[in-house]
């Protein structure tokens, strides 16, 4: 296995490519995986920074971060995924690390996530919590979730 090389870049940033690459990973986690026909692209792209990790060129793990004001009043992550070729290593738990540490360090201190339900505990173990009832998004049950700095 090769190194894993992770970046956090803008829209402008991305490369063509990398663009690409992400477009298509969120398509086949989001919308061929899940069954699920939604509008993937949302012109939110513009406005997030863009973390992703690359094993031998190809995207493993990815999420869109947002500073407060932008889809929320809080911070938030989204288009959370690991590729079937980065599942069962690991790297979900390390993504969220570097999502939120990203968001410490441009002075975010809450954080709120929609989550897939079944994903639930998983959040909860970055200290996010419950603030809504279950309910339908595409199709598949989600949850609101905030995150306070402890």
């Amino acid at each position: 296995m090769n190194e894993m090389k992770w970046t956090c870049q803008t829209f402008e940033q991305l490369s063509k490519e990398d663009l690409y690459l992400i477009l298509m990973e969120r398509v086949n986690v989001f919308v061929v995986e899940q069954t699920c026909p939604y509008p993937e692209i949302d012109y939110r792209d513009q406005e997030a920074l863009h973390l992703v990790a690359k094993e031998d060129n190809a995207i493993v793990a990815y999420c869109r971060i947002f500073q407060s004001g932008i889809m929320y009043k809080e911070a938030s992550i989204g288009r959370v995924l690991v590729t079937q070729a980065g599942r069962k290593k690991g790297y979900g738990k390390i993504l969220l690390d570097k999502a939120i540490e990203k968001l410490n360090e441009l002075g975010e201190t809450r954080i709120k996530i929609q989550a897939q339900a079944y994903l639930k505990s998983f959040y909860e173990s970055f200290g996010f919590k419950v603030v809504s009832n279950c309910y339908d998004e595409d199709g598949i049950p989600h949850l609101d979730m905030v995150r306070e700095e402890r």
